[in-house]
């Protein structure tokens, strides 16, 4: 998998939007490819894990920080490979399930959030639902961390965790993504993810005979 570290990619500009989609393919391909404003992409082998929602394999929209152009791709032509393209934080979901019903939230960008019952996993945009005056993300994500420093960021973090696990009722709670080391003291019940988890949860997806993860 490849993806871009970054907000955006940098130069304002707008390429067409296949020359920018293969850009970050090709890239990201050998595992240290780098972008014309220096941000680095990453390499998971040849499943694409995306920040946005994917439907049978399809993103369902284009990834925020990846600019327009992903839907209707043909990642396979422009890899010359099998692909199979993942939610993030299904991947990262996947990756981190040990049975169970388990919820996965993401503490990122934004809140990325994936449940798995019995070995299958279903992607959720729980970010998206109301909360005070705007979103769950708007006050967890990246902008709330930003807009309200670590403190009081970390208080709403914990009370969306409380809200969420009361709402969903699982037997296990992984937090993952970028912030989630900026919640000290993890809400009792939860337990960490890690990164390296999204190398597990890619192997699960192409090994879903074998495996007792399957994808929804």
């Amino acid at each position: 998998m490849s993806r871009y570290r970054g907000e955006n990619f940098g130069d304002g500009t707008e390429d067409p939007s296949p020359v920018r989609i293969q850009c970050v393919l090709n890239a990201g391909a050998d595992g240290h490819g780098s972008l014309k404003d220096g941000g680095r992409l990453e390499v998971r082998g040849d499943i694409h894990r995306l920040s946005r929602p994917v439907l049978n394999g399809r993103p369902v929209s284009d990834p925020f920080n990846l600019g327009p152009g992903w839907v209707g791709y043909d990642f396979q032509a422009a890899l010359g490979c099998p692909v199979k393209l993942v939610n993030d934080a299904a991947m990262q979901a996947l990756g981190s399930y040990r049975g169970g019903k388990m919820l996965y939230l993401g503490f990122g960008t934004g809140l990325g959030s994936a449940m798995v019952l019995n070995g299958i996993v279903e992607p959720m945009e729980l970010g998206h639902l109301p909360y005070k005056d705007a979103t769950f993300e708007d006050y967890v994500g990246v902008r709330g961390f930003k807009r309200f420093g670590e403190l009081k960021w970390r208080g709403y973090a914990n009370d969306v965790v409380s809200r969420l696990v009361k709402a969903l009722e699982p037997d296990d709670v992984v937090l993952g993504g970028g912030n989630v080391g900026n919640l000290g003291t993890l809400p009792v019940g939860c337990r960490a993810g890690a990164n390296a988890n999204a190398f597990i949860g890619g192997f699960r997806v192409w090994e879903q005979v074998e495996s007792p993860c399957t994808m929804q």
